[in-house]
């Protein structure tokens, strides 16, 4: 089954041990909405994952990547 990883939490702590709620304001969304993605509970829209990746000033395929296991 196919599904979304992510490197959110690593990259808060890369990037001075950010907050879930110093991210969520960044990129417009509830604590709750960070705290889901991390444990991988909720996919994101790509508008908000496209936010993310730019709050981190990355590429988007450094923050989630699309993992495929048949």
């Amino acid at each position: 089954m196919a599904q979304i990883k992510n490197r959110i939490r690593r990259l808060r702590f890369d990037n001075d041990e950010m907050t879930q709620e110093e991210l969520a304001k960044r990129v417009g969304c509830t604590r709750q909405t960070i705290i889901a993605l991390e444990q991988g509970k909720y996919v994101p829209s790509i508008e908000l994952a496209f936010r993310i990746a730019t709050a981190f000033e990355v590429p988007l395929e450094e923050v989630f990547q699309y993992d495929i296991s048949l």
